[in-house]
């Protein structure tokens, strides 16, 4: 008979879920071990106490690593250098000047939040962030304070963006699983962005900005000591460089909407180059490129070398970190947590789409990747949806909407956009998680009630 201590046990997961997020408080709070260090030994201590085999233990960690700086490593590198060309050109600070010209020095935020909300549509979240780097910071110095005040209605215009609405991958996902109409799912998933972006980003970025100060020091987008004499780039340019990896996305995700809806033939050479050129870094390698040939002539290919060559000491930290986090992610993936999670909630008894936020918001908790919670709770709750009668369009759409809600709460040490967000903005762990995790957190529930309140009224 298995006791409850039992490595196969589900509430022995999850105690040792909770015992490794408090070991990771400790370490990096208290006894401040860097992050880096802290994670990997808590990654492997999880992996043991969980179970796993013990000649799997490495390549798990190894696989997680890797799995993490394979999606990371790429963007936040070419991301670095198109932000440092333009830093360094003065396009930062045009593309600054244009917004605050629009909506005035008190409202810069703000400025940045509806640039963020545009360039969000079809961009993935860590790809747009990477991207607007150089306009924050260069908008935060020009008026001072917290960079707080700036970067957060941008973050998190980017979050909900990537969270609600299609043509982003998760809610994709879940709209497959559950039958929900895209076209609708586009326009409910808008409507209730937009809102929760303004109170969860905007307004509590305000007030984060205000309570929390974080100087504006970051090594990656330092002003530059460009010849004052040099032209300033045109807004043209500048604007081109930043649409370009937008569109070029948007052909991978867009046309990848149109393949699930049956739109367009799956087996096509055209479609498969398309969508080759718009696979996130590819789209950055070919904006990269873009930027070395608009400001060769300013610069000269040897100090471009080393413009570029300067962006990549100072990510290196970011990009372990960032790694380390997915590593410890994916152990909790691995030992089983999540499932075993799924299982104790998935007869709890709540109303459904009740019971859809709050499954994807413990399973987000558990092993920190929005889009495995995400998934796993569509494919969880697909059956039950599907033999649901009397569910209208709308309902679908809002049930998608609370599963991308409760996989948005509460981003913590065992999500790697949590360690991306610390680095970038040169945050501590405890600021980190006093402010990107409470607007995560804002984010994800208010959706989540406007969402249900849309399908209690409709």
């Amino acid at each position: 008979m298995e006791t409850l201590l039992s490595p196969t046990d589900g509430g022995y997961l999850l105690l040792v879920a909770l015992a490794a997020v408090a070991a990771l408080l400790w370490l990096i709070v208290f006894v401040r071990l860097h992050a880096f260090v802290a994670l990997c030994l808590v990654s492997l201590a999880t992996a043991l106490a969980a179970g796993i085999a013990i000649d799997a233990v490495v390549p798990t960690l190894l696989s997680s690593f890797g799995g993490t700086l394979a999606s990371v490593a790429l963007l936040v590198g070419l991301g670095a250098m198109i932000g440092k060309l333009l830093e360094a050109s003065g396009g930062a600070q045009v593309l600054a000047d244009k917004l605050i010209s629009l909506f005035g020095p008190s409202k810069a935020p703000l400025a940045l939040g509806v640039a963020s909300l545009c360039f969000g549509f079809p961009i993935f979240f860590d790809a747009g962030l990477i991207v607007m780097m150089p306009i924050i910071f260069s908008v935060a110095r020009r008026f001072g304070g917290s960079i707080l005040t700036y970067a957060l209605p941008a973050a998190g215009a980017f979050a909900v963006m990537h969270a609600f609405v299609p043509p982003h991958p998760g809610p994709v996902a879940a709209a497959n699983f559950l039958g929900a109409d895209m076209g609708l799912l586009l326009l409910v998933g808008l409507l209730i962005a937009i809102p929760t972006w303004y109170l969860g980003a905007y307004l509590f970025g305000l007030y984060a900005g205000k309570k929390f100060l974080v100087n504006i020091q970051n090594t990656l987008f330092q002003p530059s000591a460009d010849d004052p004499s040099l032209p300033l780039p045109a807004f043209s340019q500048v604007i081109i460089i930043l649409l370009l990896p937008i569109l070029l996305i948007f052909l991978d995700t867009g046309l990848n909407t149109l393949l699930l809806a049956g739109v367009i033939e799956s087996d096509s050479v055209l479609i498969d180059t398309l969508r080759l050129l718009g696979k996130t870094p590819v789209a950055l390698l070919i904006t990269l490129i873009m930027c070395l040939l608009v400001f060769r002539a300013r610069f000269g290919m040897k100090k471009m070398e080393q413009i570029c060559s300067d962006s990549l000491a100072p990510i290196c930290g970011v990009i372990l970190v960032t790694g380390a986090g997915g590593m410890f992610g994916g152990v909790l993936r691995a030992s089983g947590i999540g499932d075993a999670l799924a299982a104790l909630l998935s007869d709890i008894g709540l109303p459904l789409i009740v019971a859809a936020f709050v499954i994807s918001a413990c399973l987000r908790v558990a092993q920190g990747s929005a889009t495995v919670a995400l998934t796993t709770t569509a494919a969880l709750m697909a059956p039950t949806v599907l033999q649901t009668t009397g569910l209208s369009p709308i309902d679908l759409c809002c049930i998608v909407i609370a599963i991308a809600g409760g996989a948005t709460v509460l981003s913590h040490f065992n999500d790697s956009g949590f360690w991306l967000v610390s680095r970038l903005f040169n945050m501590d762990e405890s600021t980190t998680l006093k402010t990107w995790t409470v607007m995560e957190t804002l984010l994800g529930t208010i959706a989540f009630v406007i969402a249900y309140l849309i399908s209690w009224v409709f």
